[in-house]
C-alpha cells in the first residue's frame, strides 16, 4: 500500500468531531524480553499499562532470533488489555506510537510472509535477528575495512549489532540467492508501523542509526543509500529496483519519516486485531532508547535550573525544538544510553552519530553509552560473599537491597567517624568495564579492575564495594559528558530514566561527579513506553490540537534544606526530590480501585496556578492522593463524546513531504505531556565530597589509560615470542 492510498481513509475522519477533553493515545514498546503498551490521556497521565513476555531463541551461541508474528500477537494482547482495563472507548483513542529494539526483521517482498533467518533456516517463524546477535563478525570486519565515508556517522565503524552486517551474513548463508533477492529488510520499529498501517515506510531513526542511510544532503547524499558502498561489500541485490529491499531511496520510491510524523491511520485489519478503530493515526516509530529521550527531556522541574529557565523564557525558543539542545537523556537499565541533540553535526570520538533527521528534520543526535551499569551493580552484589546475608536482611526490613546498603553506609559513617559516606571508599578504586567500553574509549577489550580490596567478606565490605561501583558509573558518565563537551556539545543537564533513578545515592553521585543537575522524569520505569505514547499524540495532532496544560511555578530550593536529612547520599531525603516510593499515592484506574503496577510521579493537576514557593513541602505537593487529570466516570468516554471528533488536517493532503514545523510540533506535544520531573542538584564546587570525587576522577582516568598501556606492553612481547 502506498503512502497516497491512505488519503481516503484519512478523509473519512473529516466527518468526525471530537470533544477535546476526551482524547487518548497509546504507546507500544517492544524490548528484548517483552512487549508493553500504555494508554495516556491529554494531560500525559498513564491510565493503564500491560506487559507480555516474548521469547528469544538461541539454537547456537551468538545466534539469537525472535518471531515477528509472536511479537505482533503480544502487542495486540497488550493494547487490547489496556483499552479494556482503562474502560476507554476505542473511538476516543486517536494516536498510537511504536518503539522497539534495533533488530532486523525479514519478510517476503511479495506476500509479507516471514523469512527464516537461520542458523538452520528451517523455521520461517523465526524471522528476526535480535540486536544482540553476534553471528556476523566476519561480515562486520569486511564492511569496516572499506573507506566508506558514511562510517564516520556510526563512530568510524559499524557495530556487529547493526543491520547491514546481518544482511550480508544472510546473503552469504541463505540456501539460495533467490530467497535473498526477494526479501524486505526492515528494522523492528518500522515493521510494527508497517503491520499497523500496511504502508511500507521507513523511519530515519532506524535506517540512519542502524543501516547506514545518509539523509539527502548529508555528505552530498541523493538517494540515502550509497550504491558504491553496497556494491563494494557485495550486496548488489540491495541496489536493484531503487533499493526496493531496503524500502526504496529517499529521492524516488521510498517513504521516510522523522519521529512522530503521521504515517497513516490504522488499517482495518490492524484496528480489528488491536481492538481499536481506523480513526487512530499511526506515528513513525523510533528505536527504544530514543523513545526514552522523547519521554524525559521535555519535563518541567520542581527546582529552578538556571540554564533551563533561560531556555524556557527565551521568546525566540517558544515551542521550539531548540529547547532540547543541551539536555542529555540517560536511558538507564542493564546498560545506559546517552542521547543528546544539536543543530549542527558534531563528531565525538567513541560516540555513535551524529545522526540527522532521526528525531526531527535538520536536527542531529549523538548516542554514547555504558555497556554495563545496572548489570555492574547486579554483578557486584551477586558475586560478593555477603550477598545471601544482604538478601535476608533486606527482605526482613521490607526495603530494597540498595536501600539497605545505603543504610549500612550511613551507619558506617557514624561508627568510623568518617567525614561523609563518600570518604568511606576513599582508598577503594573500582574500574567497572567488565563488558568492554562503548564510550568514549570504544574498546571492547576493556575489563574491570579493583585496587584496595581486602579479604573482608562482611556486609559492610559489600556496602563499600557497592558504593565504589556507583561511583564508577558516575565517573564514567562524567567522562562521556566531557568528551561530548570537548567536541562542541553544550550540555546543561541530564534527564535520567529507568530503575536506577530510585537509587538516591547513585543520583547524588551522578550530580556531584558530573557537576550538572540530574532530572528524574514523571515516570521512572515507563519513560520509554510513555515516549511512544507521546509519538501517538503527535500523530493525533492531525485530528485536533492538544489542550494546553498549565505550567508549574518552580520552587527555589536545595536538597539540603529538607527537614530530617541525615546524609545527602543515603537518607530517604536523598531521593525526596526524585520520588519517595513509600509515600507515593497509588493511581486509581478508571472505574476501579487499586495501585499502579509501578511507581510514577503524580500527574499535574488541572488548576489555574501551581505554587511551589513554600519550603519543605514537596511531599505534600507531589504525593497528594488525588488525580484530577483522570476522569473516573466511565460514561464520560462513550460513543456520544467520540462522535464529536474533528479532523483538522488540511483539506489538500500532501503526504509526500514532512508536516509543516514538524520539529516544533513534536517538541510542543512533548512539553505538554511530560509533566514535572524531580531534580538532584550537585553540591557546590567547594564541597569536600566534590573535591574528593574530582581527585578520584583522575585515578579513574589513570586506571583506564594504564590498562590499555599494560595490554599493549604484553601484546608486544607476546608477538615477539611467537616469531
Amino acid at each position: 500500500m502506498s503512502r497516497f492510498n491512505s488519503y481516503n481513509s484519512l478523509q473519512r475522519l473529516n466527518s468526525l468531531n471530537f470533544n477535546q477533553q476526551n482524547r487518548f493515545y497509546i504507546g507500544v514498546d517492544v524490548g528484548t524480553g517483552s512487549a508493553r503498551a500504555c494508554i495516556i490521556d491529554s494531560t500525559g497521565a498513564i491510565l493503564s499499562i500491560c506487559e507480555k513476555p516474548i521469547i528469544r531463541e538461541e539454537l547456537k551461541p551468538n545466534y539469537i532470533t525472535q518471531s515477528s508474528s509472536e511479537i505482533w500477537s503480544a502487542v495486540c494482547y497488550c493494547v487490547n488489555s489496556i483499552t479494556r482495563d482503562s474502560q476507554i472507548d476505542p473511538n476516543s483513542i486517536l494516536g498510537i506510537g511504536f518503539d522497539a529494539t534495533c533488530s532486523l526483521t525479514v519478510l517476503n517482498l511479495e506476500n509479507d510472509s516471514p523469512v527464516a533467518v537461520g542458523p538452520n533456516f528451517s523455521n520461517n517463524n523465526q524471522n528476526i535477528i535480535l540486536w544482540m546477535d553476534h553471528r556476523a563478525e566476519l561480515e562486520t570486519n569486511e564492511i569496516n575495512s572499506t573507506d566508506f565515508t558514511g562510517l564516520k556517522y556510526v563512530g568510524g565503524k559499524m557495530s556487529i549489532e547493526m543491520e547491514i552486517p546481518k544482511i550480508k551474513w544472510l546473503k552469504n548463508n541463505f540456501p539460495n540467492n533467490s530467497t535473498f533477492k526477494n526479501c524486505n529488510f526492515m528494522d523492528l520499529p518500522d515493521f510494527l508501523v508497517y503491520k499497523a498501517t500496511g504502508i511500507n515506510s521507513r523511519s530515519y531513526c532506524s535506517t540512519v542509526c542502524k543501516q547506514g542511510l545518509l539523509p539527502k544532503g548529508v555528505d552530498n547524499s541523493v538517494d540515502g543509500w550509497n550504491k558504491e558502498f553496497l556494491l563494494k561489500i557485495n550486496l548488489s541485490e540491495l541496489v536493484e529496483n531503487d533499493f526496493k529491499c531496503l524500502g526504496g531511496s529517499t529521492n524516488k520510491t521510498g517513504i521516510f519519516y522523522s519521529a512522530g510524523e503521521t504515517v497513516g491511520p490504522l488499517s482495518e485489519k490492524a484496528a480489528e486485531e488491536l481492538g481499536l478503530t481506523t480513526n487512530c493515526l499511526v506515528a513513525s516509530g523510533v528505536i527504544d532508547c530514543y523513545s526514552g529521550w522523547i519521554g524525559t527531556i521535555a519535563a518541567k522541574t520542581d527546582l529552578v535550573i538556571p540554564t533551563l529557565e533561560k531556555q524556557n523564557h527565551d521568546p525566540s525558543l517558544n515551542n521550539s525544538m531548540d529547547k532540547a539542545i543541551g539536555r542529555l537523556a540517560a536511558v538507564a537499565g542493564t546498560s545506559t544510553c546517552h542521547v543528546v541533540m544539536s543543530k549542527d553535526s558534531i563528531f565525538v570520538p567513541g560516540v555513535w552519530g551524529p545522526y540527522r533527521d532521526i528525531m526531527a528534520p535538520n536536527y542531529w543526535l549523538a548516542e554514547g553509552g555504558q555497556s554495563c551499569t545496572g548489570a555492574l551493580l547486579a554483578h557486584i552484589l551477586n558475586t560478593h560473599p555477603a550477598y545471601g546475608e544482604l538478601s535476608k536482611l533486606a527482605d526482613a526490613s521490607g526495603i530494597s537491597k540498595f536501600d539497605y546498603l545505603n543504610s549500612v553506609l550511613e551507619r558506617l559513617k557514624l561508627e568510623r567517624n568518617e567525614r561523609s559516606v563518600v570518604s568511606l571508599a576513599k582508598h577503594l578504586f573500582l574500574y567497572g568495564d567488565y563488558h568492554g567500553n562503548r564510550s568514549p574509549i570504544a574498546d571492547p577489550n576493556m575489563r574491570a579492575a579493583i585496587i584496595g580490596q581486602s579479604m573482608d567478606s562482611s556486609i559492610e565490605d559489600l556496602s563499600i564495594t557497592y558504593f565504589a561501583a556507583c561511583e564508577f558509573i558516575a565517573q564514567q558518565t562524567r567522562q562521556i559528558v566531557e568528551a561530548m563537551t570537548k567536541a562542541g556539545h553544550q550540555i546543561s543537564s541530564i534527564f535520567m530514566s529507568g530503575g536506577q533513578c530510585r537509587n538516591g545515592l547513585l543520583m547524588r553521585l551522578l550530580a556531584d561527579c558530573v557537576g550538572l543537575p540530574i532530572v528524574i522524569p514523571r515516570y521512572i520505569d515507563a519513560a520509554v513506553v510513555f515516549g511512544s505514547a507521546i509519538l501517538g499524540a503527535v500523530a493525533a495532532e492531525d485530528h485536533t490540537g492538544l489542550k494546553k496544560v498549565p505550567s508549574r511555578k518552580p520552587r527555589v530550593s536545595t536538597l539540603s534544606d529538607r527537614p530530617g536529612a541525615v546524609s545527602p547520599y543515603t537518607a530517604p531525603s536523598a531521593t525526596a526530590s526524585v520520588t519517595n516510593i513509600s509515600a507515593m499515592a497509588p493511581l486509581t484506574f478508571i472505574g476501579q480501585e487499586g495501585g499502579f503496577p509501578f511507581p510514577i510521579m503524580t500527574p499535574m493537576a488541572e488548576k489555574n496556578e501551581f505554587d511551589f514557593s513554600t519550603e519543605g513541602n514537596s511531599s505534600t505537593d507531589t504525593n497528594t492522593n488525588t488525580n484530577t487529570n483522570t476522569n473516573t466516570n466511565t460514561n464520560a468516554y462513550n460513543n456520544e463524546h467520540a462522535s464529536s471528533l474533528k479532523f483538522n488536517r488540511p483539506s489538500k493532503l500532501n503526504l509526500s513531504s514532512a508536516p509543516l514545523n514538524s520539529a516544533d510540533k513534536l517538541w510542543t506535544v512533548m512539553e505538554r505531556l511530560s509533566g514535572v520531573g524531580r531534580v538532584v542538584l550537585p553540591g557546590s564546587v567547594d564541597d569536600p565530597d566534590r573535591k574528593l570525587l574530582n581527585v578520584k576522577y583522575k585515578v579513574f582516568l589513570d586506571l583506564a589509560n594504564k590498562q590499555r598501556e599494560y595490554r599493549k606492553m604484553v601484546d608486544e612481547v607476546e608477538s615477539q615470542n611467537k616469531l
